[in-house]
């Protein structure tokens, strides 16, 4: 385990506990949540270093590394993903006016490459799994590369994204940096993470599936990603919402709470958080934020 002395956002060195979370997925273990004093980011502390962590992954339950269908929860999750993909896809495609060259950072399976491949755009990408980069390079007829930090050092791309991922680095501020290198100077860069300001993250609290410890290191808000990139030379050019996390995460939420999943309290508590999102700065359950180079 290591610990950090200073906030990965801000660099301040003083934090308080925020909340004690466990690993249901995995170890079982309990994990802490601090929030920092002067800028309030949330994050893992202590954390497992990165050569401790690989071990946190070690699950089919861990659904992004792996097309299994076996259960509810991950038949649900691949036909959602089906939908989702169009929406990821209309996504870039409304950004640039014609198709470019895109690298996922984080990309699983490669479900979404093959998706961009297949419209068109000249696609690369980087997953650290080695299962799931084995498969992705499979589908898409692709080297995946295995490591962020050592790879495209002389290219650049048109859209870098990355879905769900930025919460797992653990070399944050040199991820950023990496990110600010690679985009083309009329570049986006997508990150999609969940949003700890969500009504559903407080519905559920210690609870909530979207903390997901030891394997989120950081747990963001809408102020402290802006923080983060606008710092590293990046702009906010908009933000939008992924409405099915809401309902996803309750799922997962209910069955850490009481042990079942109850569908009935996940989709209406998702409902409850997309409705009291539209009122409240449009914190959803998790956001799309889309970065341009200043």
């Amino acid at each position: 385990m290591e610990k950090l002395s200073n906030c990965p956002v801000c660099k301040n060195n003083k934090t308080n506990h925020y909340l004690t979370c466990k690993d249901y997925t995995v170890s079982h273990e309990n994990f802490e949540i601090v929030s920092c004093e002067n800028c309030g980011f949330k994050f893992t502390n202590p954390r497992p270093s990165q050569n401790e962590i690989g071990k946190y992954y070690k699950s089919e339950s861990y659904i992004s590394h792996s097309n299994t269908s076996k259960g509810l929860i991950s038949k649900l999750y691949h036909s959602v993903r089906k939908y989702t993909l169009k929406g990821k896809l209309n996504l870039i495609n409304g950004l640039l006016a014609k198709r470019g060259s895109l690298l996922d950072v984080g990309c699983g399976t490669g479900m979404f490459l093959k998706t961009c491949q297949e419209d068109g755009w000249k696609i690369s990408g980087i997953e650290v799994d080695e299962s799931a980069g084995k498969y992705a390079s499979e589908l898409t007829s692709i080297e995946i590369k295995n490591e962020i930090l050592g790879s495209f050092s002389a290219e650049q791309f048109d859209i870098i994204s990355m879905w769900h991922v930025l919460e797992h680095v653990h070399l944050l501020e040199e991820t950023v940096q990496w990110l600010y290198e690679r985009l083309s100077d009329k570049g986006y860069l997508i990150i999609a993470v969940p949003n700890h300001e969500s009504k559903d993250a407080q519905i559920y609290q210690e609870n909530w599936a979207a903390y997901d410890v030891p394997r989120h290191l950081y747990h963001f808000s809408q102020a402290s990603i802006s923080q983060l990139f606008e710092q590293k030379g990046f702009s906010l050019h908009k933000t939008l919402p992924m409405y099915f996390d809401s309902f996803y995460v309750s799922m997962l939420s209910t069955k850490y709470k009481s042990g079942k999943i109850n569908y009935t309290e996940a989709f209406f508590k998702g409902l409850k958080s997309n409705n009291w999102a539209k009122d409240h700065n449009n914190n959803y359950s998790s956001l799309i934020y889309i970065f341009k180079k200043i």
